[in-house]
């Protein structure tokens, strides 16, 4: 995308329809930030001031806990990143965002944003149909990590946002996942052992055991 009217275009037509002269209102509150793989975009006690729009690359979202970093989302293309209550409530995150990959991000400032929903109808419903997104699929990942096992979770990845799988460094992925690298390394192997004996015809290891 060459310039901010495209990427404008490119959310309207994701997240929620907008007339031309909605998307040029949009164009001009968003901010392009560049970062190189493992750069912070936003560190931990920083008020989170933007939604940002991932034009290329890929970011993650965590958090410590216990002396350990807890991967809680990814975005990559086409996708929003934002910590929902720093950026709703205008307060200090608990939460960080680095770049995994050389990123280009779009934001979309919390006091722009405000101004013109509260003067342009399409732009209030895009915001809220950005923040009904993140929210369901916050709701989505959270319900995957209470009710599926660890195979059943590895499998909702792999069909649902397989691009995360094949870019990001697994023990990442196996944190997303709530699970250890030894873990996510069985799931996995065991998958493709399963798949490989659909593509050879083979009874599954579930249907020998009920034959």
């Amino acid at each position: 995308m060459e310039n901010k009217r495209d990427v404008a275009r490119e959310i309207a037509r994701i997240y929620s329809r907008m007339s031309p002269s909605g998307i040029e209102a949009l164009s001009e509150i968003l901010v392009p930030f560049r970062y190189a793989k493992g750069d912070v975009v936003l560190p931990e006690g920083e008020t989170c001031r933007h939604m940002y729009f991932v034009e290329h690359g890929m970011v993650r979202q965590y958090y410590y806990k216990g002396g350990r970093d807890v991967t809680e989302h990814f975005s990559y293309e086409g996708r929003i990143v934002v910590c929902i209550e720093s950026f709703l409530k205008q307060e200090p995150s608990r939460l960080i965002v680095e770049a995994l990959e050389n990123s280009r991000l779009y934001g979309i400032p919390y006091d722009a944003l405000h101004e013109l929903a509260d003067k342009n109808k399409e732009i209030e419903v895009l915001f809220r149909k950005i923040m009904e997104h993140a929210l369901i699929s916050s709701q989505v990942y959270a319900d995957s990590q209470r009710f599926e096992n660890a195979t059943e979770r590895y499998l909702r990845l792999l069909n649902t946002k397989p691009e995360i799988l094949l870019r990001a460094p697994m023990v990442h992925v196996a944190s997303y996942l709530q699970m250890s690298p030894e873990t996510l390394s069985r799931v996995r192997a065991a998958h493709l052992e399963e798949a490989k004996r659909e593509r050879n015809g083979e009874p599954s290891e579930g249907s020998q055991a009920q034959a």
